[in-house]
């Protein structure tokens, strides 16, 4: 068995929420140990995205080889199947270099899907999913889950309210299919483990969080992130498009439509980035496999436990 073990490509995970300094941390490592760095958020992605992504600096990206970045425009329709097969070849590559891999991000999904596969489920349906929209922009997340509920009620209670996008598809799924979203997870089981891996988890006091999480939005703003969005839409990338819908770019895009002002929709990119950090530990929350330290001030022990990983 251990032969068989030691098959498997060995990968560093490093993941929590939002602003909790995980490129840093990924870069320090990767230059040590002559690794190279996998993306796992999903917007980073994103041609044209930067600033409001907070993707890895230049400088940063000299440092270290970077995957998974600027690979696609924003008006594509990126998967978490896509970023799996991807992530997958990124990392097969890396290792017939004889270099090491690190994945990096807060995508939880991403990782799951990497690390786990998906389970199989129909494909989407853009009316389906165009007319739960509707409702939920008529009656409120709430009747989301009150359907959801009534069909599947493990996903009703597992999914936030305010996860608009995966209570849809949970419901997208059972109109397709007749059945539950869960019975498809639970069917699958995510047999395959592909790499032995070591997952690192950044743990941030609440309101120290908090505070880096506003101290980042505002280096965006000053950074010139409502430029970056004017030329998103001068691009012609509509504001209605999933990537220009994520944390940022959705209230910058209110604010030059007239819908709010410039302090609102800064307000409410805190507001936001907050409440998605708060899923993402709820998410991670659920491994017992991660180890979770904290950075910088775990630095040392977060090495030794690379070190002891790859030994």
């Amino acid at each position: 068995m251990e032969t068989v073990q030691r098959q498997k490509p060995r990968v560093v995970v490093i993941l929590g929420p939002t602003a909790a300094g995980k490129t840093d941390l990924a870069v320090r490592l990767a230059e040590r140990i002559s690794a190279e760095i996998i993306n796992a958020d999903s917007m980073q992605v994103y041609l044209g995205m930067d600033i409001g992504t907070a993707k890895p600096s230049p400088e940063m990206r000299r440092r270290v080889p970077h995957h998974l970045i600027d690979i696609v425009s924003p008006d594509a329709n990126f998967s978490a199947a896509d970023f799996r097969r991807e992530a997958a070849r990124a990392i097969a590559d890396i290792e017939g270099r004889g270099r090491k891999a690190i994945v990096v991000g807060g995508t939880g999904l991403y990782i799951r899907a990497l690390l786990q596969g998906l389970a199989p489920s129909p494909g989407g349906d853009e009316a389906c999913r165009e007319e739960l929209a509707a409702l939920a922009e008529e009656k409120g997340n709430e009747e989301l889950v009150r359907l959801l509920a009534d069909v599947d009620p493990v996903a009703a209670r597992r999914l936030h309210v305010n996860d608009r996008k995966r209570l849809i598809r949970a419901l997208e799924v059972y109109r397709q299919s007749g059945r539950a979203l869960t019975s498809f997870q639970e069917e699958h089981g995510f047999p395959d483990v592909p790499y032995l891996t070591l997952k690192i988890g950044l743990r941030v006091e609440r309101e120290e969080l908090y505070r880096r999480i506003d101290r980042r939005v505002g280096e965006m703003m000053a950074a010139g992130l409502v430029d970056e969005v004017r030329r998103l839409l001068a691009a012609g990338y509509a504001a209605d498009m999933k990537s220009l819908r994520s944390i940022g770019y959705k209230e910058i895009c209110s604010y030059l439509a007239g819908r709010c002002g410039l302090d609102e929709a800064v307000t409410l990119i805190k507001r936001d980035s907050r409440r998605y950090a708060k899923r993402q530990i709820t998410w991670f929350g659920r491994d017992p496999e991660i180890k979770w330290l904290d950075y910088p001030e775990s630095f040392a022990s977060i090495w030794s436990h690379v070190i002891e990983f790859f030994a």
